[in-house]
């Protein structure tokens, strides 16, 4: 163990990191890909959009229920060997969606997604920091966050431009090569990870919720899920409503889904010159923002022009909020981070759950006036938490 060890440190397996990058780009492409692809997926299985939106809450339900339970389930078995059997169900499930004759077995492939989600993000930070030295962690974190960021920038526009040339179906079996290949190269690359704890020995459930005793801890999870409550509350729901209230094309709603990608990109890279020396104004000023945004879109939807202003703004704080989100839990819980990052994969796949099905029950029966303003409130209630948090914060710091 300790030669392994040893090994790790030595002899950092970049191309094991840039393998993982490449399972976390086909990850939340596919976790997000039913956001360009809702009205087409509604219309071929006969079912409302906001019923299409639940495909997103049952992923990240079942992602949910895998962060939290995986480390004590998996227990010795070797690391590896997970990450490689997650990427193949992660194909199986794309299979599975692609060729899905109703919506139960839609859902299905997508609670298999979830399953994956929630196993490779709880393990991935862990892993990496195992894989290079110490002092390289931060750009091994970078690297495999930059497969999360590129998908976040291309995901929704492309599934919206495949999905006009070879439908729905299509656009989600593309996924499935990619994710061969993923697994493929982790395969070649990623070495034997042998489960740190001693023998005898799982880790319990209770270890990540006996972080929630700290009442830092529980503020910060708190206003983290209702930011992305708020996020996936209206986010899920875009294309519809730039069909319907916009009246763009398939060409314009792809168009749209691609300024909000590429300002999203634009946000992380800038929020890393920023968030070292203001993590708490970031915190709690880019739910401020989006709360206007979200109103913005009510007030502005009919008119092209300044749709695409707003959905440029959006992109550019949400896609970049992540990144303060995760600084916090590593300045807060230093010496508990991977059960702090198993915490919070589960509040946010909680949140995304909660957002997207009170976001689609909200559009199937008021529209969607009443869903972004939902959106709105929720916004303004992670605002005020945020501020709480780092009062509280930064008084007990003083």
């Amino acid at each position: 163990m300790n030669n392994l060890e040893n090994k790790e440190v030595i002899d950092p397996v970049w191309g094991a990191v840039w393998a993982m990058s490449l399972c976390a780009f086909v990850l939340i492409a596919s976790e997000f890909m039913p956001v360009s692809l809702l009205t087409p997926i509604a219309s071929d299985l006969g079912i409302t959009e906001g019923h299409a939106g639940q495909t997103i809450s049952i992923s990240g339900l079942f992602a949910v229920a895998t962060s939290l339970f995986l480390t004590t389930i998996v227990g010795h078995i070797d690391r590896r060997t997970i990450l490689l059997f997650f990427t193949i169900l992660m194909g199986v499930s794309g299979v599975i969606v692609a060729f899905a004759p109703n919506s139960i077995i839609l859902m299905l492939g997508r609670a298999l997604l979830g399953i994956c989600i929630g196993g490779f993000w709880s393990m991935s930070a862990a892993t990496v920091m195992r894989l290079v030295p110490k002092n390289s962690v931060p750009k091994a974190l970078a690297i495999l966050n930059g497969g999360n960021a590129l998908a976040t920038t291309i995901a929704a526009p492309l599934g919206s431009f495949l999905g006009g040339i070879i439908g729905w179906r299509g656009a989600f079996f593309c996924i499935v090569p990619i994710a061969i290949i993923a697994f493929v190269w982790q395969y070649k690359r990623l070495p034997e990870l042998p489960a740190r704890h001693a023998y005898g020995h799982r880790p319990k459930l209770s270890s990540v919720f006996k972080l929630l005793k700290r009442w830092q801890v529980t503020l910060g999870m708190v206003s983290i899920m209702l930011f992305f409550m708020a996020l996936f509350s209206l986010f899920t729901y875009l294309r519809p409503f730039l069909e319907v209230e916009t009246k763009l094309d398939v060409d314009m709603v792809s168009l749209a889904l691609l300024v909000l990608g590429v300002s999203g990109l634009i946000g992380t890279i800038l929020i890393g010159y920023i968030v070292k020396t203001k993590l708490f104004s970031l915190l709690t000023i880019i739910p401020f923002l989006m709360m206007f945004l979200a109103i913005g879109f009510i007030l502005f939807g009919h008119i092209t022009a300044w749709v695409f202003v707003l959905i440029a703004l959006w992109g550019l704080l949400a896609t970049s909020a992540p990144v303060a989100h995760w600084t916090w839990v590593s300045k807060t819980l230093p010496n508990d981070a991977e059960a702090g990052g198993g915490l919070m994969v589960a509040v946010v796949q909680l949140a995304i759950t909660l957002g997207s099905a009170l976001g689609g029950l909200f559009f199937d029966i008021y529209g969607y006036e009443i869903t972004f303003v939902f959106s709105a409130v929720i916004f303004a209630i992670a605002t005020m938490m945020s501020s709480i948090t780092a009062f509280y914060t930064l008084k007990k710091i003083k």
